[in-house]
C-alpha cells in the first residue's frame, strides 16, 4: 500500500545515483541539496554538495577491488565516507538511501546514527528494489514522500508502456536466445535482482541468474558450460569502455560458453542502478537479442566484443 502523499520537501540529500536521476526526473532537481560522489547523472547533479565518497582506492583492479571489499566488510568497516559536517550544513528535510547493499551505497544505519548524532530531524526514505518492478515502484514511492504524485505517476505509467510495447514488438519473434549476465569477473557474479526481468523483457531466456534474489558467485566451469547463446558483461560501477575492456579479458582467456556472441553494455547508466533507466537497458538488451526489431536508445550504450572460443 502506498503511504500518504507528504509534502514537497525544500532540501534533500541522494544517497544513491538511482535516487537522483529519479529525484530530477520528478522535477525535484532544485530541492536535491547533496548527492554522493557516484551520482553524474543528470549532468547537473555533479554541481550539488558532495556528502559521500569510496573509502576504496582508485584505479583497483575487478580482483583488487573484491579483496579489499571482502577485507573491509569482514572487519566491520564502512566502504563510504559520510560528511557529517555536509549533513549539518545543509540540514536536509528528506535523506534518500537503501539498505539493500552495502557494497552499493552508504547503509542506513550509518545515516540514522549520523543524524541522531546531529540532532537532525530528516525523514528518510529508504529504497530497496528487488526487481523491475519494485524499482519502477520505487518511482511512486518517491512520489508520495516528495509531493510529486502526479508526475511520478505518469513517469511510471510510461514506463509500464515502453515495457510493453517492447513485449508486444518480442512476441512477433520465434527466437528466443539464452542469454548470460556476468555482473563481476573476479570472482565471476552473474545476474541477480532485476536484472533477469530486463532479460526477459528483452525477449531471452535469462541462465544462471538469481531473479529477485541477490548476485552471487557461479564457478566458470559452469558459466563455460552453460550453453549460453549471448553473453552480456555489466560489471558493477563501470561504463562502457570498462565493460568492453573486462568482456575481451575474458573472451581472450577461453571463459566463456563456446560460440556465444559477447557484448559489453554501459553498466553504471543501463544496469546496474535502479532507476528509469532500466527500461532503456531492457531496450538495449531486446536491440542485441533482436536487431532487426528493436533500435539502441544510445548507440553508445553497447557494443559487440566477439565470439567465443
Amino acid at each position: 500500500m502506498a503511504s500518504p502523499t507528504h509534502a514537497a520537501p525544500n532540501r534533500i540529500i541522494s544517497l544513491l545515483p538511482s535516487a537522483t536521476e529519479i529525484l530530477f526526473a520528478l522535477g525535484l532537481g532544485d530541492a536535491v541539496v547533496g548527492v554522493t560522489f557516484e551520482c553524474n547523472y543528470p549532468t547537473e547533479a555533479r554541481s550539488r554538495r558532495i556528502v559521500s565518497t569510496s573509502a576504496l582506492p582508485e584505479g583497483l583492479t575487478p580482483a583488487e577491488i573484491d579483496k579489499i571489499v571482502s577485507e573491509r566488510m569482514a572487519a566491520g568497516e564502512d566502504l563510504y565516507r559520510l560528511d557529517r559536517g555536509a549533513f549539518a550544513d545543509l540540514d536536509p528535510q528528506l535523506v534518500v538511501t537503501q539498505d539493500l547493499c552495502a557494497v552499493c551505497a552508504v547503509d542506513v544505519s550509518e545515516v540514522d546514527d549520523a543524524l541522531a548524532f546531529l540532532g537532525c530531524q530528516a525523514e528518510v526514505l529508504t529504497l530497496d528494489p528487488m526487481t523491475l518492478n519494485d524499482v519502477i515502484e520505487t518511482v511512486a514511492v518517491t512520489g508520495n514522500a516528495t509531493g510529486t504524485t502526479a508526475t511520478a505517476d505518469k513517469l511510471v505509467a510510461d514506463l509500464h508502456k515502453r515495457l510493453e510495447t517492447l513485449e508486444t514488438r518480442i512476441a512477433e519473434r520465434s527466437a528466443t536466445p539464452s542469454v548470460l549476465v556476468i555482473e563481476w569477473i573476479e570472482p565471476a557474479f552473474t545476474a541477480g535482482h532485476w536484472v533477469p526481468d530486463m532479460v526477459t523483457a528483452a525477449g531471452g531466456t535469462p541462465v544462471l541468474s538469481f531473479p529477485g534474489e541477490r548476485s552471487r558467485p557461479v564457478e566458470w566451469d559452469d558459466i563455460a558450460a552453460s550453453a549460453a547463446d549471448v553473453v552480456i558483461v555489466t560489471p558493477c560501477g563501470f561504463d562502457l569502455d570498462g565493460s568492453a575492456a573486462q568482456a575481451k579479458q575474458l573472451v581472450e582467456a577461453g571463459r566463456l560458453p563456446a560460440g556465444a556472441q559477447v557484448w559489453a553494455v554501459d553498466a553504471d547508466a543501463y544496469v546496474v542502478r535502479p532507476g528509469p533507466r532500466l527500461v532503456d537497458g531492457a531496450e538495449i538488451f531486446a536491440s542485441i537479442l533482436h536487431p532487426d526489431i528493436a533500435g539502441v536508445p544510445n548507440p553508445a550504450a553497447a557494443v559487440q566484443v566477439g565470439t567465443a572460443s
